[in-house]
């Protein structure tokens, strides 16, 4: 299994605590590739936030794992312990890939791990980063910076963003979706990085556009319009406008390119057809428009988008099956 283990020691913040367990810990139902196993470690029992939380193993086993997430850190005035920016450390050296959650970001720091690379953090605490870790490139307008294998997101609800990223990586578009629609948040959110707005989970069947989202979704390869969108709801093109911000929170134009780019997305990771055969498949037209399109909101062109995310998903099938890890069937 892939092994992910949690940081856990007092004066964390268990909001990023749980919100990690909770995307990786179970499989959603339908998934069927191997999935984590998550095991929680600390120095002891320890209070995180309000709460009383015994880690199912001491710290030392964090180089056991291939991830390692370190979540918030309550006060970051306060030197996080020696002994856990040791083993975070340790952790790296050993070849794991270690992400910080908002203020866990200073951890990293702490151990290291960020001199030299671009971070970072909750925006209320990005320049005091930057002014304690100089040799830290602090950016406070991002949700998350993945710089290998060092990643670190900004406050609570970009934790998420990460952790579905981090899936993304190792699992794929489609998988991570999955999981984003069990804990009911967005897939991607736009955060000037190489994410895209992508459709919201669903509001329930009883909303406006309950039939007419599906109905596009299976006509992608189609040349679509906002005409041809309100005549199938019935409406008028100003009104399938303010469902769609009210429903989505973006334009039907958005929404539908959108859709384009991540079906593209899924065909890149799951096909071997051509850049063409793709654009004509996701109604984007030539592989001249994909290109530009998909390089606008995807940050890359979709030839390195494929490349990457192939070579990410061997190293992570060839690290989950021939390197060291915590055992499976670890209790968490």
């Amino acid at each position: 299994m892939d092994t992910v283990a949690l940081a856990a020691t007092g004066g964390m913040l268990h909001f990023e605590l749980s919100l990690a367990y909770e995307v990786f810990a179970a499989a959603p139902d339908g998934v069927t590739v191997p999935w984590y196993d998550v095991t929680v470690c600390g120095p002891g029992a320890v209070r995180v936030g309000r709460f009383r939380l015994e880690p199912d193993h001491g710290l030392d086993r964090l180089p056991l794992a291939r991830t390692v997430i370190v979540p918030g850190w309550a006060d970051v005035d306060v030197d996080p312990p020696a002994e856990l920016v040791d083993a975070v450390r340790a952790a790296h050296e050993a070849g794991a890939r270690v992400a910080s959650l908002c203020t866990g970001a200073f951890v990293l720091a702490a151990a290291g791990l960020l001199d030299g690379r671009r971070a970072t953090t909750h925006w209320a605490h990005a320049r005091d980063l930057a002014a304690r870790y100089p040799a830290v490139d602090v950016d406070p307008d991002v949700l998350y910076v993945d710089d290998g294998s060092v990643l670190t997101s900004a406050g609570k609800a970009a934790a998420m963003d990460l952790c579905l990223h981090l899936v993304r990586l190792d699992h794929g578009s489609s998988v991570a979706n999955t999981v984003a629609r069990r804990l009911v948040v967005p897939p991607h959110r736009d955060g000037g990085q190489a994410q895209f707005v992508t459709t919201p989970v669903p509001a329930p069947d009883n909303h406006p556009l309950a039939d007419l989202l599906p109905w596009v979704a299976e006509r992608l390869d189609r040349p679509l319009t906002v005409e041809d969108m309100a005549r199938q709801a019935n409406m008028s093109s100003r009104n399938l406008g303010r469902h769609f911000r009210s429903v989505t929170g973006t334009t039907p134009l958005r929404w539908l390119l959108t859709q384009r780019i991540r079906r593209a997305q899924e065909l890149l990771e799951t096909t071997d057809d051509g850049v063409g055969t793709i654009a004509a498949a996701t109604g984007m037209g030539t592989a001249t428009t994909l290109r530009r399109q998909f390089s606008r909101t995807v940050g890359v062109p979709p030839d390195t988008y494929r490349r990457t995310f192939r070579s990410r998903a061997r190293l992570a099938r060839t690290a989950a099956g021939g390197g060291a890890g915590i055992p499976p069937g670890s209790p968490g």
